[in-house]
């Protein structure tokens, strides 16, 4: 047995795994926030710098510390990153950075979770706040493009300095793939943008009205459960492709000289073939076709539909409270409980129902030796 142990693990430290361990010492709790990252919000900050949120300040706080930007202001990654950090520390959770969860198992009624560094750790209980999008996804054919195209997916997108000199051509049009067009084109690339239009939020979200619709929208999407008929609606309408465009409108790429074209769906002769049958040459490909999250590390077969293996998707789970492995929840899954479960005001929610559901689990051991304070 391991020499450390603590009552509740919680796996990662984004907004998911931070509100989770709020609620967890709102209830006198005691837990253990690992993170694989050696600062907290360093998941943010690895996006594109250029990357700003469609939740205003006020909606974005995750309660406990308002966020100390203007009520009505949209925070950068950045800026989101460092609220986090600010977060854990003035709430005083305990979070473990540079902590790499390698494997967790669970044996004879408790979990083990082994890190990176060798560490080991048995625990009642495990709350997993990864993230809902560090597995990039991209097309099998993708490996058939021509080796001198530079390839990159927008979860490793950085800014314009990733892009050869050349064409550059952005897979998928949803908010991120228009936002890195955007950007492709204003550092003088000839642009074009694959992919279906997914539709475009009629008002500009950066004035006053726009921005209080936002709020308003979202509290519509938190509200979007997927037990109501009409919540299944929009899961399905939505299934396969991103929401609609929220601060990019379509004049906006026509104004920035971006050529639009439709999907992608194969490789010929090493370049990108349309589905009308036309190729397409580009020295930079910028895959922006999603993201899953990444869950290979977890190794407890009931997790998992039954013969798909780790990296199969979606995992068995009720409202993110795992229907076959006791102890066990999620949070920040896609599409977890409602159309807003991946965002800042819908994560709270999540994360409630889960604390309370998980704490009906009886602790199987009671071990003395804490993981102590980083």
């Amino acid at each position: 047995m391991s020499a450390m142990h603590t009552h509740t693990a919680i796996i990662g430290a984004g907004a998911a795994g931070l509100v989770t361990g709020r609620l967890l010492a709102e209830r006198g709790e005691e837990f253990t926030i690992f993170d694989e990252h050696p600062r907290i919000g360093d998941a943010w900050r690895e996006r594109y710098r250029s990357l700003r949120l469609f939740t205003a300040a006020r909606l974005a706080s995750l309660g406990g510390m308002p966020m100390r930007l203007g009520r009505f202001e949209y925070p950068t990654g950045a800026q989101l990153a460092d609220y986090l950090e600010e977060y854990a520390r003035e709430l005083s959770l305990p979070v473990r950075t540079g902590w790499k969860v390698t494997r967790l198992a669970r044996e004879a009624g408790r979990f083990i979770l082994e890190f990176a560094g060798g560490e080991s750790i048995t625990a009642d209980r495990v709350i997993v706040a990864a993230g809902g999008h560090r597995l990039p996804v991209v097309p099998p054919f993708a490996e058939r493009l021509d080796p001198g195209t530079r390839q990159l997916h927008s979860n490793d997108y950085a800014g314009p300095e990733d892009l050869a000199s050349g064409t550059v051509l952005v897979v998928g049009a949803g908010n991120a793939g228009t936002d890195i067009a955007l950007e492709a084109a204003a550092a003088g690339h000839p642009t074009i943008l694959a992919g279906r239009h997914p539709g475009q939020v009629p008002v500009d979200i950066d004035t006053w009205f726009g921005n209080l619709m936002s709020g308003f929208v979202l509290r519509r999407l938190a509200a979007t459960t997927w037990d109501t008929p009409k919540g299944r609606a929009f899961l399905e309408e939505h299934a396969g492709h991103g929401v609609r465009l929220v601060r990019n409108k379509l004049k906006d790429l026509d104004a920035a000289g971006i050529r639009r074209v439709g999907r992608v769906v194969a490789a010929t002769g090493g370049a990108p073939q349309l589905e009308d049958g036309s190729i397409l040459s580009a020295t930079t490909v910028v895959w922006c076709t999603g993201s899953l999250p990444k869950l290979d590390w977890t190794d407890i077969p009931a997790v998992f539909p039954p013969g798909r293996g780790r990296l199969a998707w979606p995992v068995l789970h009720e409202r993110g409270v795992a229907t076959a492995v006791p102890g066990l929840g999620f949070v920040g899954l896609p599409a977890q409980h409602s159309a807003a479960s991946l965002s800042l005001i819908g994560i709270p929610t999540d994360a409630a129902h889960v604390v309370e559901r998980l704490m009906e689990t009886p602790r199987a051991i009671d071990a003395t030796a804490r993981v102590p304070a980083q």
